[in-house]
């Protein structure tokens, strides 16, 4: 089965809008385990606009399933990374004023910067992925850099489903396949949703995770919390 990590972004961003603890963000982290997900996603940015540095530092505390921190490797969340020690580190190239995740890394223009990274975050124990284009390049570049896995960006398969396309799903079965065959673990994450996970888990070989949030909390708003974690989960198997 593949494990459903939940981004909680969306909790924290709703929390800082009014100021104060609502909602808490550590007792929505516990009870989503306890709804059944296999682990916890964040994304600190910079500006702290919804996962602030300290949540990051707050979330072990409570949780018991895998978390995962992703985010571009600045000194500050190298930093971070280092101090709070989670199960993964995922490495996204994103701007600091970026909405969210727009693009992979170019795996071989930045081969040595992500290499000297990814030895850091192993030497201290950290799994690694880097998050990148279903493009069979980039894919046997970041097997260069000495990561255990990538993180396939699923935006474009997202929108073109949307669209009723579903050819769009080749390009991540390649990478995929290269994946497996470069000693790649696959993790995917973006824009995945109820309506397409279960498409693309059926069709992607050896997907060991995928990291959801901005769908999921959205269709909780309408179905429930718990109940749509489920629904995911029975996607995933």
């Amino acid at each position: 089965m593949t494990k459903l990590s939940v981004n909680i972004n969306k909790i924290a961003t709703l929390r800082n809008s009014r100021g104060g603890n609502v909602p808490d963000l550590l007792k929505v982290a516990r009870d989503i385990e306890s709804f059944g997900a296999q682990g916890i996603t964040v994304h600190p940015r910079p500006d702290e606009r919804h996962i602030r540095y300290q949540d990051t530092r707050d979330l072990p505390g409570v949780i018991t399933t895998e978390f995962n921190i992703e985010g571009n490797p600045i000194d500050s969340f190298i930093k971070l990374v280092l101090e709070v020690k989670p199960a993964q580190v995922t490495l996204v190239p994103d701007a600091e004023d970026a909405i969210t995740s727009n693009a992979g890394w170019d795996t071989v223009k930045h081969k040595d910067y992500l290499t000297e990274i990814i030895k850091e975050f192993k030497q201290n124990n950290i799994r690694t992925s880097i998050f990148v284009d279903p493009d069979v390049t980039m894919v046997q570049g970041a097997a260069q850099t000495g990561t255990d896995r990538i993180e396939l960006y699923t935006e474009g398969y997202a929108a073109a489903f949307e669209k009723g396309d579903k050819t769009a799903i080749k390009p991540y079965i390649d990478a995929a396949n290269i994946a497996a065959e470069v000693g790649l673990g696959l993790n995917a994450g973006h824009d995945l949703n109820l309506e397409n996970t279960a498409f693309f888990k059926q069709n992607i070989p050896n997907l060991l995770e995928v990291s959801i949030g901005h769908a999921l909390i959205a269709e909780s708003l309408y179905l429930g919390l718990e109940n749509v974690i489920q629904m995911y989960l029975h996607r995933l198997k």
